[in-house]
């Protein structure tokens, strides 16, 4: 594979501005859990075409979630990373074949729906007193599995599933990224046996991943001396952000 070739056509203004958004969806993801899979896909797009942003992302994931499980990795529910995992890698691996075979449009819309109504319904269960035991946490990972290894952004997916089951703070963070490193391991295989990789897809996920990795250590000190309340309020305002840029995404494919 020719790398070079991957920077073919690309102006450096481009990759300033892809440089600059790397950087700060680190930050972003450091503190909120999420963030690389919603704002990287506003630069890439114009840039790469649409059909590559989710193999981009699911390299990028390699890094930026490998550093942030490093930095927090104190905070990390190996319960909770289990159960996931045990539901959501066989679905994975049929999202990401399906994704080599379709496109992501109504999956955007679905995805971006249960967002936008993810937040007011934890906190509906919350005050009465509901929460995911292990064994709703295991089946509803099977099905952020289909999801997650078929789509881009669907991460915010995961961090609702793990605040439900009574994580918070930089637990859910430090959980969200161990599980999205195997996670993302798994795609990134799957999408290189299908043959969908090229050298602009391993050069821009390169780029974006040598860059945002440093930001998983400084959003660590900025997490640190957050209290936990303002810590969850910013994760359910990038959930709902999240959803609703999925929402629109879809509507203006």
């Amino acid at each position: 594979m020719d790398l070079a070739a991957g920077f073919a056509g690309v102006t450096v203004t481009q990759l300033a501005l892809v440089a600059g958004m790397a950087l700060f969806a680190s930050l972003v993801g450091g503190v909120a859990g999420y963030g690389t899979g919603v704002l990287m896909p506003l630069v890439l797009v114009p840039i790469t075409g649409a059909e590559a942003v989710v193999p981009i992302i699911a390299i990028t994931a390699l890094f930026t979630n490998t550093s942030r499980a490093l930095a927090f990795r104190e905070a990390i529910s190996t319960s909770h990373w289990r159960t996931v995992l045990l539901g959501a890698l066989p679905t994975t691996v049929i999202g990401a074949y399906g994704f080599t075979l379709l496109t992501g449009r109504g999956a955007l819309i679905v995805i971006g729906l249960t967002l936008l109504m993810s937040v007011p319904l934890r906190r509906l269960m919350r005050r009465r007193g509901l929460m995911l035991e292990q064994r709703g946490l295991f089946f509803s990972s099977v099905g952020y599995g289909v999801l997650v290894g078929g789509t881009t952004g669907s991460g915010v997916i995961l961090l609702s599933l793990l605040m439900a089951s009574g994580l918070s703070g930089a637990g859910t963070i430090a959980t969200d990224a161990a599980i999205s490193v195997i996670v993302g391991v798994v795609k990134v295989l799957v999408f290189g046996i299908a043959g969908v990789m090229d050298a602009k897809i391993v050069v821009f996920a390169l780029l974006i991943g040598a860059i945002a990795t440093p930001g998983a250590f400084i959003a660590k000190a900025l997490v640190d001396r957050l209290p936990v309340h303002f810590h969850t309020a910013i994760l359910d305002a990038v959930v709902l952000f999240g959803g609703a840029y999925m929402v629109f995404d879809a509507a203006i494919l």
